[in-house]
């Protein structure tokens, strides 16, 4: 399976800008996203957070286009909605499947929507939760469904399976599930999993591969050989969260967002 180093993000957009017009295909893609990262719909809290999360570089591994559907699960306060609403807004379709049982966090996440509707029009919202609200397939079926750091909430609710089935249904035949995931050093207990934030990369692949997906590549680029991943905290140690305060701040600053996991696996098509 191939492994993706890291790249810098203007990097990448060089490399894809360069593939499309030597292809004659989807040359405007990595220039819209690029158009959109600097978009006055984005808050600064969250721009700033684009060198660790590396979302060009990120997307474009998935293969996400902006005649895409796209299904991303629990977006939280909307970091990822902020990039893939507004580029799939004009030929694509973007889902959030929002936690069946969330209140408040849906209204902040509907309340961010209607502040900023050029953008976020188009979003339709689903709702996911075990038992009852498993069913996120859009109509047609989705081209790729995304995950960023969710897996880890998910295993002491013994929901991981439910969800990996869910995903599998949601895609169409060769579409792509795409994971991004607090990564634990190999061997790792579940225990360790679960009180840390951290999981394997082997957990994450089974549960997948249990589900019907089948393991298409890995990538560096959401890696950090800086995190060290031995915090009493866990990885809410570490920025954006920074759980210890101000005790040790500027080192866990220097160290960055946490060493993560980039996944893609595949839907067998039929």
């Amino acid at each position: 399976m191939p492994i993706r180093k890291p790249v810098s993000a203007l990097s990448s957009l060089l490399t894809l800008c360069l593939l499309a017009f030597a292809s004659g295909t989807f040359a405007a893609a990595p220039v819209a996203l690029d158009k959109i990262m600097a978009g006055d719909h984005r808050s600064d809290t969250n721009r700033a957070r684009d060198i660790y999360r590396h979302p060009v570089e990120t997307l474009a591994f998935f293969g996400v286009k902006p005649e895409s559907t796209v299904v991303e699960i629990f977006p939280g306060g909307g970091w990822y909605t902020e990039l893939l609403a507004p580029f799939l807004r004009d030929n694509g379709h973007y889902v959030a499947a929002f936690p069946a049982q969330s209140t408040r966090g849906l209204k902040d996440f509907q309340d961010k929507l209607a502040a900023k509707p050029a953008a976020y029009d188009k979003v339709k919202i689903m709702p996911l939760g075990v038992p009852d609200a498993l069913n996120i397939r859009p109509e047609g079926g989705a081209d790729f469904v995304l995950t960023f750091r969710n897996v880890h909430n998910w295993v002491d609710s013994d929901n991981v399976d439910a969800f990996m089935k869910s995903f599998y249904d949601a895609l169409k035949p060769g579409g792509v599930l795409g994971v991004v995931e607090h990564r634990a050093k190999p061997g790792s207990k579940l225990k360790q999993a679960i009180d840390s934030g951290y999981m394997t990369e082997e957990f994450v692949i089974k549960h997948a591969q249990m589900a019907g997906f089948k393991l298409d590549a890995k990538s560096e680029i959401n890696a950090n050989p800086k995190d060290t991943k031995d915090y009493k905290k866990g990885v809410w140690t570490l920025p954006p969260t920074l759980a210890e305060g101000e005790v040790d701040r500027a080192k866990y600053l220097a160290i960055g967002e946490s060493d993560r996991m980039t996944l893609r696996f595949i839907k067998p098509a039929k």
